[in-house]
Parts: C-alpha cells; structure tokens; sequence
C-alpha cells in the first residue's frame, strides 16, 4: 500500500502548480513555493488523507487512486507540511479544514489570475470549441435552471462547493457569449454541446442500462461531474498547446453548462 498513492498523474501535478499562484494553502502562512532563486521547487505535495495507516487522517476506505487524485491534495510549503503532517496534530488539521483551506486557495488564486489575465475566459471558450466531437443531439435549448435547485435534485456533494463559488462569475462569462453571438460566432453553442456530449458519456458508464436512472445519477453526480471536467481537460490538451491557465477558467465554464443542464439532470 501506497506507492501507487505517491505516483501522481502529470496533470494532477500540473493542475496543483497552476491553482497555488505560487503560495502555499496555509491561509495563515504567506510562503512562496518557488524559492528566491526563482528555480527551485519548495513546495510539498501534502495528502488530505494519508496513504497510510500510520499517517495522518488515513481512510481505510479509500483507494490508492483516490488518495494520489487531485481532490486528496493540497500543496503546502515544506515546513507546513512538516506541521500538518505531526501525528501529533491530527486532530488539529482535520480533512474538513485542509479541503476548506484548498477550496479557499483556489478561489483566491482564480480571483486574482482572472483580475490579471482579462482573456483566459475567452481562452477557454475557444480551446473547447475547436474539439471535434461526434454530436448527435436533437432538442437542443440554452435555458439556464436555478442552480440551488439542480444541486438538491442531482444529489451533488463534493463539488456543491466548486460549483458555488464558480457561479458568481456568470456575469463575466454571459456578456462573452453574447459578444460571440454578435459577431456570428457559434461557439457557445457548439462548447455546450461539446460539454452535453461528453455528460452522456460518462452518464452511460454510470447508469450502464440501470431500471432506476435517477437514483444511480444521483448516487454518482460528483464522480460524473469529475469524469466530464477531466475528458473535457484530456480532450484540450491534446489540441491546444500552453494551457495550464485554462486550469483557472475551465470550471467557471463547466458551472455555467452546469446551470444550463448540460451536465447532470434538469429539475423536475
């Protein structure tokens, strides 16, 4: 046990690096993760929970892959690491506070590369809508739905949080879509269908022919929502090149196709 949990995907490592902006997660410590030299790597890849029994907040119900994936990680410098990771601390850093402090983390780093970078909405836009998929959908519609109401009907947990704090860059993405619109671009109507493509996907593997679709969606939601948002990342890397940025603004897209019921099911 745990070699597997310690052999992390490159995109896992780069997803970390680009969701730090340099800082350690620690709200409480102001660390750079690159060392003053501007080459050198201080940073720690620290497991929410541990991969294994003598480490800190271990789950013995997880697997390896679960504990060297992306939402099992948080990146620390090395002496936080060192702190968090003292048995002697356990109860003091929780699973409940390091996930708070990644969320926070990351919602602090997106605010400020968006406030620096005005195009990386844009960027992301276009990265999706240049993938080739097979579309096959008819009765397509781009109302939106109350995302409240899509949370409690699609029984979503663990990504309830992302979902939250991306909403409230709708304001910013809508008038995009709408420049686009203006100027006789189909782009967002071919990036939803891209994202819907790719929901049906992931929703076949996990209802698989299942009597009661609902509840196997609903006993699934956060592990389909991840399965798309990760085919969604594979399918732009393999076509664009320097993304590491649309790191920062795929979930805001992924919110919006959310709330427009392109991904996960429509209230009803």
């Amino acid at each position: 046990m745990g070699n597997k949990a310690r052999q992390y995907k490159k995109s896992t490592i780069r997803k970390l690096d680009t969701l730090s902006c340099n800082q350690c997660a620690n709200p409480d410590c102001d660390r750079k993760l690159i060392a003053r030299d501007g080459d050198t790597i201080v940073s720690k890849i620290c497991h929410i929970e541990a991969v294994s029994p003598n480490g800190p907040r271990f789950n013995p119900n997880m697997t390896d892959d679960e504990r060297r994936d992306y939402d099992n990680l948080i990146l620390l410098c090395d002496e936080c690491h060192s702190i968090i990771d003292n048995k002697k601390n356990e109860g003091k850093y929780t699973v409940d506070l390091l996930k708070k402090w990644k969320r926070d983390h990351e919602n602090k780093c997106r605010q400020q590369q968006l406030s620096k970078k005005s195009t990386l909405l844009n960027q992301a836009i276009n990265a999706i809508a240049s993938i080739e998929l097979e579309d096959n959908l008819d009765n397509y519609s781009l109302e939106t739905f109350n995302i409240d109401k899509k949370i409690e009907y699609n029984s979503i947990k663990e990504y309830r949080y992302i979902i939250e704090d991306c909403s409230k860059y709708y304001g910013k993405l809508n008038p995009l879509y709408s420049e686009l619109e203006k100027q006789g671009s189909f782009r967002k109507e071919k990036l939803l269908r891209i994202i819907q493509n790719l929901y049906l996907k992931a929703k076949g593997e996990f209802v698989n022919g299942e009597r009661n679709e609902l509840e196997m969606i609903q006993n699934n939601a956060d592990k389909i929502f991840k399965s798309v948002e990760e085919k969604l990342w594979q399918l732009i890397d393999e076509n664009q090149s320097n993304t590491d940025d649309i790191y920062i603004a795929l979930p805001i897209i992924m919110v919006d196709a959310f709330m427009r019921c392109k991904i996960l099911e429509e209230p009803r």
